[in-house]
């Protein structure tokens, strides 16, 4: 699926008055992509870091096709379909235009807490039911459980199932997939910080944050990792380590979307319950950008 290398979690951007800013859009796409070779390698729309919650199933299908649109092919495109509401995300499915569509990010349900036999059920549901091979998406942090290493490799056996994003912090449960992952399955990197070192164990890469804003820097860090070359993937890793906290402070995406805005790509908008970031918050990330 060549889904391999700096994946980004688009944002998305808002007007003023909280409306999709499309040009903006346009811009984002542009800038994350770059150069051919120099930007992401491909983009996922509607994860966390896209405001997935607080948008419509219209303007998700809306921003979907500009995205689809604007990349014109350059690199695969990712959609994030997931909740907790298995019907649901299955009705979204059977409703989703998938043209242009290389996969589905579907992140575990939150707020239910379901057990692991119910995270097994329902992401078999998912993959059945997706016309696009699936990567599951553990994030304990925004959905309240965890999708243990056992459950993740059982799923893993699925012929729809091609990977996961894992973005638990939990090193020794990424190992465990890692020792025992199927061919044709693949670990992803969640956590910005921790992608040279799960790549240095076999995993393809990451699905980042901090790539919309540093697309190109970014994205050298993770190929030299991919490349071997772990001084250089280690010298921009660190380069970030002042940076990547005041992403979260105020919760994500408003930190990247104030080092966007910063930058000139996009404004700082968020829906609410999101405010955009303070101006205390939003002078540190300015100071913190790698130069």
């Amino acid at each position: 699926m060549h889904l391999t290398g700096t994946g980004v979690a688009l944002v998305t951007p808002f007007t003023p008055t909280g409306d999709i800013d499309f040009v903006a859009l346009d811009r984002l796409v542009d800038f994350v992509i770059a150069e051919p070779g120099q930007g992401v390698e491909y983009i996922v729309v509607h994860g966390s870091t896209g405001e997935a919650a607080t948008t419509t199933q219209p303007e998700k299908a809306a921003v979907l096709s500009a995205v689809v649109r604007r990349v014109a092919g350059r690199v695969p495109v990712v959609v994030g379909v997931g909740g907790n509401d298995t019907r649901k995300i299955l009705a979204q499915l059977a409703d989703t235009d998938f043209t242009g569509i290389s996969a589905v990010l579907s992140v575990s349900p939150a707020y239910n807490k379901p057990s692991q036999r119910g995270i097994v059920a329902h992401y078999t549901a998912v993959a059945d039911a997706s016309p696009k091979p699936v990567i599951l998406y553990n994030v304990p942090g925004r959905t309240g459980s965890n999708v243990s290493a056992a459950t993740t490799l059982e799923l893993a056996r699925h012929a729809n199932i091609i990977g996961m994003k894992e973005a638990s912090g939990n090193l020794e449960q990424c190992l465990a997939i890692l020792k025992d992952q199927p061919d044709g399955f693949q670990l992803v990197s969640g956590d910005d910080l921790m992608t040279p070192a799960l790549v240095a164990s076999g995993a393809a890469g990451v699905i980042s944050v901090i790539a919309n804003a540093l697309p190109v820097h970014f994205s050298a860090m993770t190929r030299a990792a991919l490349h071997g070359d772990f001084a250089e993937a280690s010298r921009r890793l660190f380069s970030y380590l002042d940076l990547n906290p005041l992403l979260y402070e105020e919760a994500n995406p408003v930190g990247v979307k104030a080092a966007l805005a910063t930058l000139g790509v996009c404004d700082a908008f968020a829906r609410l319950p999101l405010l955009p970031a303070s101006d205390g918050l939003t002078a540190r990330i300015k100071a913190a950008l790698p130069q």
